[in-house]
């Protein structure tokens, strides 16, 4: 069952036009933080009587620190929806909601725009801003899939790529939600962001957190398997971002994360991988090893993301560098 409890909002942090808000939550006596889909549910103000999901919080998750307001007792009880949307997003769980997909009944393959794949969110900066100092004319947007945070509003990162002009669009697809634009499947969307919105390349990964349970399948990093076949499929040159670490304290995520060496193994079809020059490694599989220069200092004055899970962590950063300077270097002239 879902753990739900009553509450009423005491503080509010920010207001419009953040897609998501963060309040604070009186609970049983108890002050807790939480957040509000504001594209789902509305605007919270200070009084307002709220039904909270205190799950994560519960079982104490380290990137589920709040909880989730899913419903607004107050003034969330009278929306119509999206008018004219007839797709059903989380359909059939009490959170379901009509949306527009962009897909449509022209097919348009093979597409010669390459696709690049991450496993972590914390990978995106990276790659967006490393894909802009290779090719500055390139127009690159982001996919988000199924493997982390499904509520679209959710990444401030992604807002912030759009201010500065380092990401032409988003497009929530699948489980995901919440975007610029939505679609019903991961290839759906990579039609629709090339063959209709014309992006040059695209970036296909998870929101943020990541699902996890130490096994070999059991985890939001086999997102990036799904969206690779997906983008091979539709004739796009592939280009694999390889999850790598220097300071993670678990083994398993030393140097090439067994998340990336499990993907590769299954992966049907042949990928790149990029690695940052001087850190290549080895690598299961018939696919393409490139290994490129990288300007962490650059990306680092950049003022973007720096840390990784709260560490300080150059290894991971350099990866994903190396994966955007890839995928502007696999761009048509």
């Amino acid at each position: 069952m879902l753990t739900l409890r009553r509450g009423t909002v005491v503080d509010v942090e920010n207001h419009p036009p953040a897609a998501e808000q963060r309040v604070t939550v009186e609970v049983d006596g108890q002050r807790r933080r939480a957040i509000v889909d504001v594209e789902l549910l509305g605007w919270c103000a200070a009084g307002d009587d709220v039904v909270v999901n205190t799950a994560a919080v519960d079982l104490g998750l380290g990137s589920g620190g709040f909880d989730v307001v899913h419903v607004n007792l107050t003034r969330g009880l009278g929306g119509a929806g999206s008018q004219g949307a007839h797709v059903m997003k989380l359909n059939y769980t009490s959170l379901q909601h009509a949306v527009r997909p962009v897909e449509s009944e022209e097919l348009r393959i093979p597409l010669d725009r390459p696709a690049a794949v991450f496993g972590l969110h914390g990978q995106l900066p990276a790659i967006a801003w490393a894909f802009a100092q290779g090719r500055s004319d390139g127009r690159v947007g982001y996919i988000q899939t199924a493997g982390g945070a499904l509520p679209g509003g959710h990444s401030r990162v992604v807002r912030d790529l759009r201010a500065r002009g380092l990401l032409a669009g988003h497009i929530t697809a699948a489980p995901s939600f919440g975007g610029e634009e939505e679609a019903i499947s991961t290839a759906g969307a990579i039609h629709h962001a090339i063959a209709v919105r014309g992006w040059d390349a695209v970036i296909c990964g998870p929101g943020p957190g990541i699902l996890g349970s130490a096994s070999a399948l059991g985890h939001g990093g086999m997102s990036a398997l799904d969206s690779a076949h997906a983008a091979a499929a539709l004739g796009c040159p592939v280009v694999l971002c390889a999850r790598m670490s220097g300071s993670d304290e678990r083994r398993r995520h030393r140097g090439l994360s067994h998340h990336s060496v499990t993907v590769l193994s299954l992966l049907l079809a042949r990928v790149t991988v990029a690695f940052p020059a001087g850190d290549a490694a080895s690598i299961p599989g018939d696919h393409v090893v490139r290994e490129l220069p990288v300007d962490l200092d650059g990306y680092l004055g950049s003022g973007l993301p720096a840390r990784s899970m709260g560490r300080d962590d150059a290894l991971f950063f350099r990866a994903a560098l190396a994966c955007g300077a890839a995928l502007a270097d696999t761009l048509p002239a």
